[in-house]
Parts: structure tokens; sequence; C-alpha cells
């Protein structure tokens, strides 16, 4: 069996949405269970009508609220025509009316906690993976609606939950695997799950791509389909860089770098469970179907290119811990890592001299606290408008010299820390966020004018 992701753009209207059933009927042979994202921006807009139930803006709320079950109704109608739609109505009425209700509650309550902000922020997958289901059917596919609430077991982490992955595969093994054998094609909402007393959760944003995995983990796939709106993995942002190729074949190690890194085609969790279970992992565009996209297996082809891609990952801040005395303290960097720590705050890159501690993180709104809690340990400065630059390559390993080729393509460009050797793929360092776009378009010129035609398109 294969595992098939659709994202928001991909099931964004009903025109989309037909294209995906087209795109699964051909797939049908190889036994599929689909994905889906929300529709496009309707995640967006569901935070946007908690945030405003929360802080008293109750009918804005439910304006928001109207405006998109207005959307999903009209997509539907156009999915199934008047006489089918009328039969999934109620079910659908059903769900925008409970979402209404909690809206209004929270406006009562004066409070939006992160248990709530999770069932509202999930509920766009939920609503998305019953129309589209609705819509295979009419088009002669055996579909059935699987609510992943019920599938996918988590902690009660909210927004960022960490699957439970022993009762997750046994529920998938009990709900999911029959439908297979009765040659039904499932489909689920990603990006939600539920705790072990049925509270909804969500995985993050971009998590629909992290619940692909989890189920072709789980059902032990032949391969998990991401599919976008864009060709696969591109060399660079072509937004930034217009020359950027496709990469026909990837490691997962490079991949899951990337992602990391500022690659917006794959959410960074993604390739976790399929690195465990070794399977491979497609991206693919939607509205190209034809086009091969960008395959992501446990070991790629060997380049002739140094590196696979470069990525940028912006809102970066960089934080100085500088201890003149303390900085060699038994214990020290401990204390300064645990600050981080209690504030669920990653840290991406980190230096070190003699007398200070240099860390990147993203920006939010958690700095000043953070910057609190270290001036209890040290003085501390932070600069925010960064950008980590990074580039990736499984060829890193066995070329010297590489690092001075890289600055000596930028040489009039002010870096302000450097990273390599922590991971033998990679190298990072960090630049103001107003350099991003001629630090990409200079860096692709000096490595991939001439590509290897056997891993780059």
């Amino acid at each position: 069996m294969i595992v098939m992701k659709f994202g928001g753009t991909s099931v964004q209207d009903a025109q989309a949405i037909n294209r995906v059933a087209a795109i699964v009927r051909e797939r049908l042979k190889e036994k599929p269970v689909v994905v889906v994202s929300a529709l496009a921006k309707i995640t967006d807009q569901l935070l946007t009508m908690a945030s405003a139930a929360g802080t008293g803006h109750r009918d804005q709320a439910l304006e928001l609220s109207r405006s998109a079950r207005e959307r999903h109704y009209n997509t539907a109608v156009d999915l199934l025509g008047t006489h089918a739609f009328e039969q999934i109505a109620p079910e659908l009425d059903a769900d925008f009316n409970s979402l209404d209700e909690l809206l209004r509650g929270v406006v009562a309550v004066g409070e939006l906690t992160a248990r709530t902000t999770d069932t509202i922020a999930g509920f766009g997958e939920r609503v998305s993976s019953k129309i589209a289901a609705a819509a295979f059917s009419q088009r002669g596919i055996q579909a059935a609606h699987v609510d992943s609430r019920r599938c996918i077991v988590t902690d009660d982490n909210f927004s960022k939950a960490v699957p439970q992955f022993d009762e997750t595969n046994a529920r998938l093994a009990d709900l999911v695997k029959p439908l297979l054998d009765g040659n039904r094609v499932p489909v689920m909402g990603g990006f939600i799950g539920a705790t072990r007393q049925g509270i909804p959760t969500t995985l993050g944003r971009g998590g629909s791509d992290f619940s692909a995995a989890i189920v072709g983990a789980g059902l032990n796939a032949t391969r998990i389909e991401i599919w976008t709106d864009v060709d696969g993995m591109m060399t660079t942002d072509p937004n930034l860089c217009p020359q950027a190729r496709r990469i026909k074949t990837i490691s997962f190690e490079e991949a899951a770098e990337l992602a990391y890194f500022g690659a917006k085609v794959l959410h960074p969790a993604t390739l976790l469970p399929a690195i465990q279970k070794n399977i491979p992992v497609l991206i693919l565009n939607s509205r190209n179907p034809a086009c091969e996209g960008t395959r992501i297996t446990a070991t790629a082809p060997k380049s002739k290119n140094i590196f696979k891609a470069i990525a940028a990952k912006r809102r970066i801040t960089v934080v100085d811990i500088v201890a003149t005395r303390m900085l060699m303290a038994h214990g020290f960097l401990k204390s300064i890592f645990e600050v981080f720590a209690n504030h669920r705050c990653p840290v991406d890159m980190v230096s070190t001299s003699e007398v200070s501690v240099s860390v990147t993180v993203d920006s939010n709104e958690s700095i000043a606290a953070i910057a609190a809690d270290l001036g209890k340990l040290a003085d501390v400065k932070y600069d925010g408008r960064k950008a980590i630059v990074c580039l990736v390559g499984e060829n890193i390993r066995n070329t010297p010299g590489i690092a001075a080729k890289v600055f000596g393509a930028i040489p009039d460009v002010n870096i302000q820390m450097i990273s390599q050797g922590a991971s033998e793929i990679n190298i990072s360092f960090v630049i103001d966020e107003s350099d991003v776009p001629q630090v990409i378009s200079r860096l692709h010129q000096a490595f991939f004018t001439d590509v290897d035609p056997a891993v780059f398109a």
C-alpha cells in the first residue's frame, strides 16, 4: 500500500479536489491511503477566529466562521451537485454548529486555552477530509472517511503533540487496514490527533506531512507521496533564484537538513518515521502529475556537485551570552541551555569563545523573557532580523577547501557565525536577513551553474 498526502493548495477548491480524485484513481491498484490538509488558508482563518473569540470579539469570530462555512459548502456543492450535497449537509451543519458553540463558549469564559485552540485549529482537516471522501465516492472511488483523531494517538502537548507510536500503530491496524483489505480508500485529515482520553490535538504547522509519514510507517507502506504545488525539492527557493533546478533524488539525511533549515516543501519531522522504516518519500506536484518530482531515499546516487541545495531560514535572532569568569565553570553551559529548554525554545546554531556563548533561535515573543532569565547568569544581548544560510550535500565529507569556495563567492557579505562539522553534510552561517536574496543568488551561481544531469533536472 501507499500513502498519498495532499496539501492545502492541492485541495483548495472544487477544481483542485477534482484533480486529486483523478490522481488517486490512477493509484487504486497500489491500495492508497489518502491524507488531506485543510483547504488553503483555512487553518489561518480558524486561528484568527479563535484569537478573536479569546479577546471577546464575538461577532468577528462568528463572521469568520460563517465565511468558512460558506466556502466549504460552495466547494462541496461544486463537487457533488445539489442532491449529493444534501446527503452530507446535515453532518457538515453539525460540525459548523459545534464550532460556533465552541467560539461562543470561549467568548463567555473569556479565555482561550491551548487545548481549545487545538480543537479549533484542527477543524479544517476534519471537514476537508469528509468532503474529499464524498467527492471520491461520487467519482467511482470506493472511499471511506476515517477520523484521524481515532487513529493518531498523541500526548497532551497541545499545538506540538508528540505521537505515541505503539498505540497509533495498533489503531491503524484496527481501523484502517481492514478498509484496505476490502479495497476501500481511507481518507483522513492530516495535522490532527487526540490524546488517549480523546482530547483533540495537533501536530504543529505543516503536520499533515508528519501525519502521512506516521500512517505510512504504521502500515508499512511501500512509499509515501507528498503532493504539493511545486515540482519537487529545488536547489534553492525559486522565488529568490529563478535559475533553481529540481532535485531528482536526495538522501533522507540531506532532505532532513534542508527541511529544518528553511526548505518549505517538507515538514522537518516528516522524515523521521519514514527513515526508521526505510520508506521512500516522493515530493510531487498535483498540478503537474506527469512530473517525476523528487525521490527521497536512505541513500542517494553520488553527485558530481558538492552541494545538493541551499536553504535560508529567516526570522532568526542571535543571542550573545558573555560571562568573563563563569564560562568555563562547571555546569555553566548546562544552566544556559536549561533556560532555553524551560521556554521550549530550540537552538539552531552554537558558537563558543573564551568568554562568550552565541546561539541562534527562531525569533518569537519569548526572546525578551529568555534574555531576562539568562541575565541572571551573565551579560546578555540579542540581535534580530538575521538569517541562517545552509548549504547541504553529502560530498562535503570528502571535499577539502569548501569553506574557502563558499565565502570566496560572497567576500563582501558580513558573516556573524559559522558552523561546519557538527553535521558532516552541512555548512551554515548567519547573515543579515536583508542580505539573503543576493547571497542565495551568488552561491547558486557559484555551485549550480553546471549540474549533474543524473541528480538534477
